[in-house]
């Protein structure tokens, strides 16, 4: 999963120059299509607004617990052109705009104009304060397209003699996604919707029982709609909830008047799988029905074994998954329906085997961060801010992909100073006020004081930033942030290191170290590779495996717990644990992954949480965590430079007969199929590195094996070449 050395991984990089301007050729504006663009990030910014006020709780409005940002309402847009002939160019614009060629003002709003031959400067102040500003350009030679530039603060005025002035400028490349005709505004984004029909309906007191068979997200119908009165709608993800009308999550009251359409659509989407339906004698319906609402997205990444349960778990984990993304990754999407950056890091990771849609780690990336200045950890959460570094690294680790680090390193240096800013004299991070510290739901879990966890992700997340000030270019950052990564590393192992007991302590206080164990920083420092392989060992034998040690019971730490195990070679262990707790799920009728299981609870107690009977979430993100664990540590696919430009394949049987699967890359695949005696694998780009361990050598019939050390062989993999290796397992 990480890096090993993360400023060895750093490829050549050809940086763009931000705050300089850009001259297009007729030949580069020809190739590339318009789109509608805007201030990067305030799309995202907008969007994440709009989205997470639509929590209700029982038909109040439950807004987000952190702060709202807002896109700038007044931004300028500018290109430079040399164009072979004359172009009409049609103008689109979000909000009513200044258009400048050449410095000369257009007056008026104008549809199109006609751009002559030649070198010009276009430059475009849009406004728009409901919204946010926007601009779709048409022409043969000039487009709207990345790249353009923007600022929201352009510094501009005239003088004496008319002509335009400017000075002092941050210019920004735009923001853009895939908004690509006039039509598709940014503003009247929405996600996709299917019909789909209920399965079966129940007949109770007074109403009746829909039931779609599964969790699933989108707008009630209700058809044959007829007559003047009252019609609620009681919604559950459990039958229980649905039918219990006093404390459900979630309800619709609606009133008729005698003129509604017979097919009426409710105006918000919600989850569910059954829905409680009450209606006056006055009114009347023939059926209840539903739009399915969905980011559409492609499964790319695949999984099948000869374990049938697990094949189960697989789908049910990828059905989770896609239900949580939408237009953001999301935590749940019954109750929170909220962009929480713990949870979101678990699907960027999950999205990597899955759907390897990059555009969704970026809108979520930039919807958390907001904007500057820096008041509050990101969802006010200590462990959140930095687990939001790590997600940049490791979306430049997957995809290759500069652009993102390059535009927005600003907002990673300003929110990493405010982490800074808020260590203690020690060096190390404690909550201050307003400061909420979670690492994981779990009864007894201390969290006061310094907590080796929290300074174990400050440390990663120095890393994280000291490779993105060399993506940026920024030399001085990058030695500041590697020395005080280094320099935290030591402290964290000479303060809370127990080498008599070879593990890593939980907590100090006051200075006082609290004789406390957990699993938290010592399965994170396994798989950040911190320790050294006996120390591996040791905190494998005396946490890991170790029943006294506090319980995970939350699929969330139960992430990091497994790949910890798996990162330790223990995929056979790991797979029991997986069969148990994702398995007990489906066998208590589970048709998505929950937010939390406790094989202790029985019946209704399963739905509890928060103190409220139906509290719990039962699609939740990172309850669909297998997805990542067998694309990476049993299909064994990793890159190793960015972008899948090098990257192992370590397949782990775990015990199986066999698997297959596909695990995707930023252009294609890794396919591969194993079993106890045959490798086969393809991939579509890269240079993999083919990890085997065999009781002899292994035969191919392309390239050639290399021994690594006793049981342990190698085999480079070329794209599109079909490689078939036989092999003894081990």
């Amino acid at each position: 999963m990480y890096y090993k050395s993360l400023t060895s991984r750093i490829i050549c990089l050809i940086l763009v120059l931000f705050f300089s301007e850009r001259t297009l050729s007729a030949q580069e504006t020809t190739n590339n299509e318009a789109t509608w663009i805007w201030y990067p990030g305030d799309f995202e910014v907008w969007l994440s607004n709009k989205m997470q006020v639509r929590r209700t709780e029982r038909e109040a409005v439950f807004p987000p617990l952190w702060r709202y940002y807002s896109p700038y309402a007044l931004v300028t847009f500018q290109t430079e052109v040399d164009i072979p002939e004359a172009d009409e160019v049609k103008i689109f614009s979000e909000g009513p705009f200044q258009l400048l060629v050449d410095g000369v003002q257009i007056y008026g709003q104008p549809k199109s104009i006609t751009i002559p031959e030649g070198k010009h400067k276009i430059s475009f102040k849009v406004y728009n304060q409901e919204v946010l500003p926007a601009i779709f350009i048409d022409g043969k030679y000039v487009n709207s397209n990345a790249s353009w530039q923007v600022t929201n603060e352009d510094k501009l005025w005239i003088d004496e003699a008319g002509n335009a002035q400017q000075s002092g400028t941050p210019w920004v490349p735009v923001g853009s996604w895939n908004f690509n005709t006039p039509e598709e505004k940014p503003s009247e984004y929405r996600l996709a919707t299917e019909p789909w029909n209920a399965k079966s309906t129940e007949k109770i007191e007074g109403g009746e029982l829909v039931d779609f068979w599964k969790e699933t997200f989108g707008y009630i119908q209700i058809h044959g709609l007829k007559g003047k009165g009252k019609l609620a709608l009681y919604y559950g993800e459990s039958r229980e909830e649905a039918l219990d009308s006093a404390k459900c999550e979630t309800l619709d009251h609606l009133s008729f008047d005698g003129t509604q359409s017979e097919t009426y659509t409710l105006e918000g989407s919600k989850a569910f799988r059954y829905v409680q339906v009450q209606a006056d004698a006055s009114v009347k319906y023939d059926s209840i029905s539903m739009l399915y609402e969905y980011l559409p997205l492609e499964y790319r990444g695949a999984f099948k074994s000869s374990d049938d349960l697990l094949n189960q778990i697989w789908d049910v984990s990828a059905y989770t998954m896609h239900l949580t993304s939408r237009e953001f990754f999301i935590d749940g999407i019954k109750r929170d329906r909220w962009v929480w950056s713990g949870d979101a890091y678990q699907s960027y990771l999950m999205n990597y085997y899955l759907f390897f849609d990059s555009p969704s780690v970026e809108r979520t990336l930039l919807a958390l961060r907001g904007k500057d200045p820096v008041t509050a950890h990101i969802n006010t959460i200590m462990d959140y801010s930095l687990y939001w570094f790590v997600g940049i690294y490791d979306y430049y680790l997957y995809t290759g992909d500069t652009k993102f680090i390059e535009t927005f390193y600003p907002r990673m240096k300003s929110l990493m100073e405010f982490c800074l800013e808020r260590r203690n004299d020690n060096g190390f991070l404690e909550p201050l006020e307003g400061d909420w510290v979670f690492i994981d739901w779990a009864d007894g879990l201390p969290k006061t004081g310094e907590t080796s966890f929290e300074q174990m992700l400050l440390a990663r997340s120095l890393e994280a930033m000291a490779v993105s000030a060399e993506i940026a270019g920024k030399q001085d950052d990058f030695k500041k942030y590697q020395t005080l990564s280094d320099d935290l590393k030591a402290k964290l192992f000479d303060i809370f290191w127990d080498e008599e007991q070879g593990v890593m302590k939980h907590q100090r206080v006051d200075g006082e170290m609290q004789d406390i164990v957990t699993r938290y920083a010592n399965m994170f420092g396994i798989f950040f590779n911190y320790f050294d392989e006996s120390q591996k060992q040791s905190v494998k034998d005396k946490v890991l495996l170790n029943d006294d040690i506090l319980q995970i019971t939350t699929p969330y730490m139960r992430f990091y717990e497994l790949e910890a195990l798996c990162a330790m070679g223990e995929q056979e262990f790991v797979l029991d644990e997986i069969r148990d707790y994702w398995g007990a799920m489906l066998d208590l009728g589970a048709t998505s992954f929950w937010e939390k299981y406790d094989p202790n609870q029985s019946g209704e107690e399963h739905l509890e949480m928060y103190g409220r009977p139906y509290g719990k979430s039962l699609c939740h993100a990172w309850g669909a965590s297998p997805i990542y664990l067998f694309g990476r540590y049993y299909l064994g696919v990793e890159p190793t430079a960015a972008g899948y430009e090098t990257y192992t394949v370590k397949p782990n049987l775990g015990g199986l007969k066999w698997m297959e699967g596909k695990v995707p890359t930023p252009n294609g695949t890794v396919d591969l199929y194993c079993s106890t005696r045959e490798i086969n694998v393809k991939a579509s780009e890269g240079e993999g590195t083919l990890i085997i361990e065999s009781k002899s050598k292994p035969s191919t019939n392309v390239g050639e094996v290399k021994s690594l050390s006793k049981n342990k062989y190698q085999l480079t993999i070329k794209p599109n070449t079909q490689y078939s290796i036989k092999y003894k397992a081990l």
